[in-house]
């Protein structure tokens, strides 16, 4: 399990800076990217299941802590919300190649911004949350969709890497 939490993270930190360095550059109109880091989190959560989605979400959101100007512990308490539920869910729905991991990164950009917007409330207004009428919310969202089944597909073939062990019960 350690090894799979330390690749994911390095997956995770190296996808946060493409999206911070390159990724930021290419967006020029549009100031939104999609959230690379946060689909690889829902897939490592979703196949391992909740402790390695969790303690995942915890590190490498404390990475990205350091990375961000946001308080320190804010992405580490986002990403380990966000990776606990989605290994919450592990082994719920039969593993699509499509529909799923497009649904898993809707429901978790989702709740991202929803739980951007109860810390906003609580912190009066300390960290920055999503409108979520607003383009960019939406824009990010249908980015992190259509990219999604591309990028579980690509996350399928560092396998032994990122998933663990299935066991036949």
């Amino acid at each position: 399990m350690v090894k799979k939490i330390i690749w994911a993270t390095v997956f995770i930190i190296a996808a946060t800076l493409l999206q911070s360095t390159v990724l930021s550059r290419l967006a020029l109109h549009i100031r939104v990217v999609p959230d690379i880091a946060l689909t690889i989190l829902v897939f490592v959560a979703y196949m391992n299941g909740t402790m390695t989605g969790q303690v995942t979400g915890f590190f490498s959101g404390f990475m990205m802590d350091f990375l961000s100007a946001s308080p320190l512990g804010f992405h580490a308490f986002v990403r380990t919300l966000i990776g606990a539920i989605t290994g919450f869910i592990k082994g719920t729905f039969f593993v699509d190649f499509f529909f799923l991991p497009m649904a898993l990164c809707a429901g978790a950009t989702a709740f991202k911004a929803l739980i951007y917007f109860l810390l906003h409330l609580l912190l009066a207004g300390a960290v920055p949350f999503y409108n979520i009428f607003g383009l960019d919310f939406w824009i990010e969202m249908g980015l992190n969709v259509v990219l999604a089944p591309f990028l579980f597909a690509l996350l399928r073939l560092c396998g032994p890497l990122l998933v663990g062990q299935r066991r036949i019960v």
